[in-house]
């Protein structure tokens, strides 16, 4: 079996059971609900007292338990530029936004990157008469660029000069 195969099988026992995200994550527990959506997605790989939980909840066999405690080939199966529409929005907001947000974070940081494994995301739905509006928290790990073979007074990570 292929991981792709995996998640299929999971998103249909998902639509049988009619379940929500929401109860699936928490029958799992562990990480935060992207992080287990991600695992069931083929994303990411969930622990394996994780993966024997969503085992037991999706009746899996052993071998499928094993893949869910297995590294994934991560962004698997997305196109770039993504096709989907709410996924290409994303990947917008950083081809228009990107160098502005790159600029800011350089200029506060230093040079360097907003890491997207030591990384927080939450959403949370906001009321608003024109509109509910989706509010988005992103917070990773600033990791800075490491200046090999320097010397006297320069800094080996995090150059920034003032």
């Amino acid at each position: 079996m292929k991981r792709s195969q995996l998640t299929e099988k999971i998103l249909d026992i998902k639509r049988e059971k009619d379940w929500k995200w929401k109860t699936i994550c928490q029958s799992i527990g562990g990480f935060s609900d992207t992080l287990i959506v991600g695992a069931l997605l083929g994303q990411f790989k969930l622990t394996k007292p994780q993966a024997a939980k969503a085992a037991e909840l999706f009746g899996l066999s052993k071998s499928e338990e094993k893949m869910l405690n297995e590294v994934p080939m991560r962004g698997d199966g997305t196109p770039m530029p993504p096709t989907d529409p709410l996924i290409y929005r994303f990947y917008e907001m950083v081809m228009i936004n990107g160098p502005a947000w790159k600029a800011l974070i350089e200029e506060e940081f230093g040079d360097g990157i907003m890491s997207a494994i030591d990384f927080d995301f939450a959403f949370e739905r906001v009321a608003n008469p024109k509109g509910d509006r989706v509010k988005i928290t992103m917070s990773g790990k600033f990791l800075p660029y490491k200046y090999y073979g320097a010397s006297g007074n320069v800094p080996e990570y995090g150059f920034k000069e003032d």
